[in-house]
This record gives structure tokens, sequence and C-alpha cells, in this order.
């Protein structure tokens, strides 16, 4: 029998993935700094902080003084620190960045725990026209998660938002190592999602990752859900708002970081589930008909020939049986009993 033909991309999706996404190197940090000068745009990083003191001190050095001192692609650095009790604001402030304290800011407003809260508030204590959100518990920080994501802000003025992708090997607690066993809600969660409902945004690798960088000015008209939803709520958000080409991805190697145990995943699951359904049903997509529904699912490896990544997709099936007793043979079969 002749194979099935594999499924494909939605076109507009296949499309984007192939003119929106790029590697840190296909824009060399003299170009973005050439470019940087001839629009006079700045630059904040800001780095939300909860009990980081182990990894935010390498990673505010390493931007400090690869992208501030040695090459000025970066005018603010800013962690956020959202009530550590451990060391974190003196280690970050020691290693060169200016600690803000989330309920330092906007005072009047009691803060609620979450990242998105973090994020939201650090636009009222920045001044970047470019906004660069970087992880603090990331481990062998490479500065390409932050010039590579800026790159195509500085240089395309259609681009308002980028997310960073990269391979995310699982550590185990025997020391093992997984290759692509990292993003466990991403590819049990946020990834159905979108394909199934947002099929334009099949082609994001990483849409939970922690690295991104956007305008100020589409950052400040967008809601920011306050927990581990915030990263799918400001995709999903930015496309309704800038559209799909707005939208792009850049592959910055590998991301090393902490990971959590199953019973943190489920709550960040459950969060990032109601934060896509609150978008569902203000868009009245929630009982989506089939010109919003895309039944197929595009998951993404490593190409180890290309070093780029490879999109296979493959079917979503529903379909379902009636009850048994409503089938004429098996009605037949308990009459003839």
């Amino acid at each position: 029998m002749p194979a099935e033909p594999t499924p494909a991309l939605l076109p507009q999706a296949a499309s984007w993935l192939r003119r929106r996404s790029w590697s840190a190197a296909d824009r060399p940090v003299h170009t973005l700094l050439d470019a940087k000068r001839r629009t006079g745009r700045t630059v904040s990083v800001v780095l939300p902080a909860l009990d980081e003191e182990a990894t935010v001190g390498d990673i505010v050095r390493t931007i400090r003084r690869e992208l501030i001192e040695r090459i000025p692609l970066v005018d603010e650095l800013v962690v956020v620190d959202s009530g550590s009790t451990d060391d974190t604001a003196a280690v970050a402030a020691a290693a060169g960045a200016r600690v803000e304290h989330r309920d330092a800011i906007l005072p009047r407003l009691p803060a609620v725990p979450g990242k998105g809260e973090v994020l939201w508030r650090s636009l009222l204590v920045t001044r970047g026209d470019i906004v660069c959100f970087v992880d603090a518990d990331l481990r062998e920080f490479d500065p390409a998660f932050v010039s590579g994501i800026i790159g195509p802000l500085l240089t395309d003025e259609e681009i308002q938002l980028v997310k960073a992708m990269y391979d995310r090997p699982l550590e185990t607690e025997s020391g093992a190592i997984v290759p692509a066993g990292g993003g466990r809600v991403t590819e049990l969660v946020a990834r159905p999602l979108l394909n199934l409902h947002w099929p334009e945004l099949a082609g994001f690798v990483q849409p939970l990752g922690g690295e991104y960088a956007a305008r100020r000015s589409l950052l400040e008209r967008l809601p920011f859900p306050t927990g581990y939803g915030v990263e799918l709520g400001l995709l999903v958000d930015a496309l309704d708002l800038a559209g799909l080409d707005a939208l792009a991805q850049v592959d910055v190697g590998v991301r090393h970081h902490r990971h959590q145990d199953g019973q943190a995943l489920g709550r960040m699951a459950a969060t990032i589930y109601r934060t896509a359904l609150e978008r569902l049903d203000r868009t009245h997509r929630l009982k989506a008909s089939a010109d919003l529904v895309h039944p197929h699912l595009t998951q993404f490896t490593r190409d180890p020939e290309t070093r780029s990544f490879a999109a296979h997709t493959h079917p979503v099936t529903a379909l379902e049986r009636p009850p048994m007793r409503t089938v004429p043979e098996y009605a037949k079969r308990r009459t003839d009993g």
C-alpha cells in the first residue's frame, strides 16, 4: 500500500517558518551595533528573579562584560527581585545589575505571586525601546541569548516580538542527560493548544521559552497574565494585535537551566491551560468551527547534519465511535441471542 502523505504545516505557518526563523550568527554583533547607532534604539534587559543566587551573578556579569562594556548593545540591565529569601539581590547588584524589588514598583497595587507580575511591573522601571527578558536560572549563559533575539528588532522595523529557540536537554537526578527531554510542559500542553487553536503559531520551536524580546510599543499594549501563562498569553495576544509577520524566532543554541519536579510542572500546565481558555473564550474560539482548528501537531527536532530545527507534522485524530448499542449489527446480535 502507498504511504499516506505526511501532513503539512498550515501554509501561512510554513511560509512564516521559512521567512521569520534565523540563527544568531545571521546578524553579527557589529551589524547590530551599526543598526543601533543608526536608529537610536535603546535596549533594556530584564531578569525576573526569585531565589536565583546560584546563577544570576554569572548571567549579569556576562551581559555586562560582553554587551555593555565590550560591545555597547545593551543600555540598561535590570534584575527585578520578586521576594527572594536568599542573596539574589545582593549577588545581582555586585555583578553589575540595577536591582529593583517587585513590591516597591507601583506600591499602590499590591503585588501577586508569579513571573508575569514581575515582567509587567518591569515596564515601569525600564526605559528601553526594546525590552529583552531573560530567565535568571540559566547556566552556561551565552550572550547570544540577548544579542540573537534583539537582532531582528534592531535591523527590521516590521518585527515586533522575537522568541529564542534552542535545544533543552534534561539532566536527570542520576546525572544522565536526555538531549531533547526538557520542555515537557511545552510538548504536553502548550504545543497541542497552539497547534489546534492558533495553528499560525505552530512554527514556534519554544513558545514557552523565557528568553524573548519585543518593542516597548507592543508590550505596553498587551495584557500580562501574572503567572506561568505569561509566555503563551503574550504570544497569542501579539499575534492578534500585530499579526504573524511581526513575530520571529532566532536559534541561540542550547539552554541549560534548573528543571522542576512533576507537581510544579502540573501547576504550570494548569495555569497555561487556563490562560489559553481565557483567550479562546474572549475571542469566541472555545467551541471552534472547522476553519479555526487545524487538526495537526508540528514538533521539532535538531537535524544532526544541518544543525537546524526540522519540523515534523502529525495528524491529531478525534474520531469517536458511537455507543455500541446503536450499531445495527450489535442490536441484531442481542436480538438473535
